[in-house]
């Protein structure tokens, strides 16, 4: 008995020292900030922002046809704003609405970068109208703020690149590598006439980029539990996105005598079997990186955790979110109130991990439910992306740049969730970055796609001058 506690003694000794040793070597991963000196841009901004917002650019669903007066008069909108860019530029037109604009460098034989951001915006629920401070497409102007859909999600950054490059034209600025502006029109349904016709047409003219920049990374405030400083969130790679179909079908039968496997009993079942049996947390690429840059800035015990993902996997892997998550969304069945129906639907949706894919999510999906139950994929499908280095001169460039004009916050590589345009785009550049520097906290976090969306117009101009300072860098 001795000599077990002994042995477990030292076991705990080697353990400890090994945590506290991975600890100690856990460095600050920022880079050092340089002052810059503040661009000055027009007065015009804020209006040329608020008038965007009037141009009711709303993708409904992935069938609907884009509304045809609000794009042209939002790209004829644009050509009257921006007058430099449009008489430099080269624009070519994808699918009738989506742009794409080519900023010629001097020299060739450098790589260009593509900068992207989307024209469409989601639709405002008509009962919330109301809540908003002000019309969502009137483009109010406050003492503070821009208020309308789009301002957060993504007229704000198409329409700040813009300014920076009219501003850069007006300097008579030259770059050096070749500039690509591709604004798809229909991201908000998954950007296949879009970003994905953009992709291609560069392809097939031989274009291959050293980066491409989209919206998807932001400057988080008071979100990340343990930071008072401001989390600058550059992501590397988003999770793919699959939707299936659950369909149970049975002769139905009165209700007065139910059969012991009801339809909707049935579904219901399925719904419970797939949220208590959700595909397992991992660490995968780059939620490594993430721990990483965010451990090496925590006090020492919190930094222990993030230093030994071993030891501690579980709850900063929930944390996190770092697992293919599983949401029902939608559910159809019955039409009367005495009738077991024949047929009941249930859509699920996934966010998909890296190292999985749609493929083994449906087997999943058929193994954890029961064999009765049909399953069919819906709607729009694509596999989680590639990870994009943290190590490349494109990546460095935009960290330093990020630690210059935000010299407090902590630069984090990471993950995204949600979708982005850039998925299309890994083909024809070496990396695929998603950031700009909107400001997201508690409250401004619930106006993306939702009531009241806004933007602070100190929080606009930044963005403006991240573009402008990011297109001078690059070349």
């Amino acid at each position: 008995m001795k000599n077990l506690l002994k042995l477990i003694g030292l076991i705990i000794i080697i353990v400890g020292g090994f945590v506290i040793t991975n600890t100690l070597k856990l460095d600050s991963k920022q880079v050092s900030s340089d002052k810059l000196k503040k661009v000055q841009f027009s007065n015009d901004i804020f209006q040329n922002l608020s008038n965007a917002i009037k141009y009711q650019t709303i993708s409904f669903n992935e069938e609907a046809i884009p509304d045809s007066t609000a794009f042209l008069g939002f790209h004829r909108f644009l050509e009257k704003t921006f007058p430099l860019t449009h008489s430099k530029l080269s624009l070519e037109k994808i699918n009738n609405y989506s742009l794409l604009y080519t900023w010629r460098g001097s020299d060739p034989s450098i790589k260009p970068v593509i900068l992207m951001s989307h024209q469409d915006v989601v639709p405002v629920d008509e009962p919330t109208i109301d809540d908003w401070e002000a019309a969502p497409f009137l483009g109010e102007i406050t003492n503070t703020h821009i208020i309308g859909r789009g301002t957060l999600d993504d007229k704000s950054t198409l329409i700040g690149l813009l300014e920076a490059t009219e501003k850069l034209l007006e300097e008579s600025f030259q770059p050096t590598r070749t500039i690509y502006f591709a604004f798809g029109h229909d991201e908000e349904v998954g950007g296949s006439n879009g970003a994905l016709a953009i992709a291609n047409h560069l392809k097939a003219k031989g274009v291959h980029a050293a980066m491409t920049i989209d919206e998807g990374g932001f400057i988080l405030e008071n979100l990340v539990p343990g930071f008072e400083r401001p989390v600058a969130n550059i992501n590397l790679a988003e999770k793919g996105f699959a939707s299936f179909r659950l369909i149970v079908e049975t002769s139905g039968g009165h209700s007065s005598a139910p059969p012991p496997e009801n339809t909707i009993g049935m579904l219901a079942q399925a719904i419970v079997d797939l949220e208590n049996n959700q595909l397992p947390y991992k660490l995968v690429k780059p939620i490594d990186y993430q721990l990483e840059y965010m451990g090496a800035e925590l006090p020492f015990f919190k930094k222990m955790l993030f230093a030994n993902p071993w030891l501690f996997k579980k709850p900063i892997l929930e944390a996190l979110n770092s697992h293919t998550t599983t949401a029902p969304t939608i559910i159809s069945g019955g039409v009367k109130n005495n009738v077991i129906p024949t047929v009941a639907e249930a859509t699920i949706n996934f966010r998909i991990l890296q190292g999985e894919t749609i493929e083994s999510v449906k087997q999943h999906i058929e193994n954890t439910i029961s064999n009765k139950i049909k399953v069919e994929t819906v709607g729009f499908l694509t596999n989680p992306s590639p990870v994009s280095s943290i190590d490349s001169e494109s990546f460095k460039i935009l960290e330093k740049l990020i630690r210059d004009m935000f010299p407090t916050s902590i630069v984090v590589p990471g993950l995204v969730g949600g979708g982005t345009d850039c998925r299309y785009f890994y083909e024809i550049s070496d990396d695929v970055y998603r950031f700009y520097p909107t400001r997201l906290g508690p409250e401004s976090m619930k106006r993306f796609h939702g009531i009241d969306e806004k933007i602070s117009k100190k929080n606009y101009e930044e963005i403006l001058s991240f573009s402008y300072y990011l297109i001078k860098r690059l070349n």
